[in-house]
């Protein structure tokens, strides 16, 4: 698993029959949105006749991507190679195309140094073998026809022996195991078979428990799975093959802080594209791998080889360590002016600190009260994610920070605002609040706080303007569902989140299961626009809120998001692993 361990991005193609109208992949049939006669009609569009598989290579290779994962068959049984096994449907044989489109990419992206992934559905809803054809039909029962369920397992056995001959792939990306169980599907024997080819073959986890790797899909995990290998794959929009009006493309700045998101806790990122029925990318998508490009060859140093990072305790953002332990990476997803870690048992042995791409930047660390403190006053930040490295002289070594006392008085006397909110913002979101009994009013107005001639006045205008947000409030969210810090109000049906600096894009919130109402900015009554990605309609796992902070809005010190629920908040912690259905 080596690496596939340090790859931390690929590109995953969802490419076939079903980008000629631009239809759901095999399930538009198999959920009798179109019969299979039509979607079958779909073969005399598939041209490929503007495929250029070293062009897509390059591309995919510039994007920053390690490997690739392309289908070779899914569900609806369009075998994209020259297979010879009995009953099958090509795009060779049977397609416009009159072309075996896997083997010119293979050759294309193992020239470019790309490790080879290959996509393979175990279900094959068009064969006469195989006994599923629709959600409401099936051909027959497999203790009725026993051999000829043993003929659709020679069948796809022989598939796997024709892609492991040809194409000597490093990792096999199984789908669809949920119809039948590992027995039925022969796995530990298909298995055995593959590494009969390559000992070394990945297996992902959808071979029915005999997989190497966990493959969320669409849903971020909230925090680290528990596997220690695992990949998220992730659409640009809300499709995995081409489809023409689905225009909700997350922007190159959501997908680049998705990827960060997988690094921090360790695991991969596989990020899919569809191209047309003529081979081409659709121009959204070559964007977006573009800009991811962009960031990863700037920020190589922090992506590849890396493992996870230290907890949001220790720092308030996301992370991720070298193989060694000797770097630390700060993923900065707002232009700020300090960063601070808290924690470090071995913060004395930082020997240097640098802005990762840019060798200009001049950036200081100091430590004050076992408080490490990064100063970014003088970092140009870059226009998605700027990343910190803190190199040390051994491993790092990090345990549960001692939280100093933080009193209202110390907060009100200190001259440095930034700092003096920051103060606030933590010990809130710790489920301490310091306002309590304190005069503190909730709109601000006839507030008696005991300030004295020390007071910060820009502090003290900031507790009064933001009020609403400080007056009987509780503690904020667990890790893994903001990056920043938060609060919740006391009925649990507001949610404050406190934004530091200037976001470099939308604010992200993870795991919430509410609808949400409205959202504004605290202190002045802006109400701002949000919206979900990746809510599944057959999942109950949440979308992603992704929440627009005007620029012209935003405080200079500190700005207070409010999140109105349709109810008291409710939060999805649960292992997230293969999303294996799609009715």
């Amino acid at each position: 698993m080596d690496w596939f361990e340090d790859a931390k991005l690929g590109i995953f193609i969802h490419w076939g029959i079903y980008s000629v109208d631009g239809i759901s992949e095999s399930w538009s049939f198999f959920n009798n949105y179109i019969n299979h006669d039509n979607y079958i009609n779909q073969l005399n569009g598939f041209t490929a006749k503007d495929y250029k598989p070293k062009e897509w290579a390059k591309l995919i290779k510039e994007a920053g991507a390690k490997y690739t994962v392309i289908t070779t068959k899914h569900h609806d049984g369009i075998s994209m190679w020259n297979t010879k096994a009995d009953k099958a449907i090509t795009t060779l044989q049977d397609a416009a195309a009159k072309q075996d489109v896997i083997t010119p990419f293979v050759k294309a992206i193992q020239e470019e140094g790309l490790h080879t992934g290959l996509y393979y559905s175990l279900p094959d809803w068009s064969h006469p073998y195989y006994d599923v054809f629709t959600r409401n039909r099936k051909r027959y029962e497999l203790k009725g026809e026993p051999t000829r369920w043993d003929n659709y397992v020679k069948y796809y056995q022989k598939q796997l022996t024709e892609l492991s001959e040809q194409y000597k792939p490093e990792l096999l990306w199984f789908d669809g195991d949920w119809e039948h169980s590992a027995e039925e599907w022969k796995a530990k024997e298909t298995l055995n078979l593959l590494r009969k080819y390559n000992p070394n073959i990945i297996i992902n986890s959808r071979l029915n428990h005999h997989g190497d790797y966990d493959t969320p899909e669409q849903g971020i995990p909230v925090t680290r799975p528990d596997a220690k290998f695992w990949e998220l794959c992730y659409t640009m929009n809300d499709s995995w093959g081409y489809q023409p009006f689905d225009k909700k493309y997350k922007s190159p700045n959501m997908i680049i802080r998705t990827l960060v998101d997988c690094i921090s806790m360790g695991g991969n990122l596989l990020l899919d594209i569809g191209p047309k029925a003529d081979g081409t990318i659709p121009e959204e998508q070559l964007n977006i791998l573009k800009q991811l490009g962009r960031w990863t060859h700037k920020h190589a140093a922090a992506i590849y080889g890396t493992r996870a990072g230290i907890p949001f305790a220790n720092y308030g953002g996301k992370s991720a360590l070298s193989k060694d332990g000797k770097t630390l990476y700060l993923y900065v997803y707002e232009q700020k002016p300090e960063l601070q870690l808290k924690g470090l048992v071995n913060h004395s042995a930082i020997k240097s600190i640098s802005v990762v791409g840019d060798a200009s930047a001049k950036v200081s660390v100091k430590t004050e009260n076992e408080t490490v403190r990064v100063d970014l006053t003088k970092v140009n930040f870059d226009q998605d994610v700027t990343v910190i490295a803190l190199n040390f002289a051994e491993a790092l070594r990090w345990t549960a920070p001692q939280e100093t006392e933080v009193t209202l008085k110390s907060v009100l006397d200190n001259k440095l605002t930034d700092r003096a909110l920051g103060q606030i913002a933590s010990t809130l979101h710790a489920g301490k609040n310091i306002f309590d009994n304190s005069g503190l009013t909730v709109d601000g107005l006839d507030t008696k706080l005991p300030s004295s001639k020390a007071t910060n006045p820009t502090v003290l205008k900031w507790i009064k303007d933001h009020a609403e947000a400080l007056y009987e409030i509780g503690k904020g969210l667990p890790e893994g569902h903001y990056e920043g810090l938060s609060a919740l109000s006391k009925d649990r049906q507001t949610l404050y989140l406190f934004v530091e600096g200037k976001p470099t894009g939308p604010i992200a919130l993870k795991g919430v299961k509410n609808g949400v109402a409205r959202i504004r900015v605290v202190g002045d009554g802006s109400m701002i626009n949000h919206e979900v990605f990746n809510k599944l309609y057959w999942s109950s796992i949440p979308g992603i809120i992704y929440i627009q902070a005007p620029a012209e809005r935003l405080d200079k010190n500190m700005t207070v998001i409010a999140v109105l629920l349709d109810a008291p908040i409710q939060l999805y912690r649960e292992k997230v692993g293969a999303i294996e259905n799609n009715l």
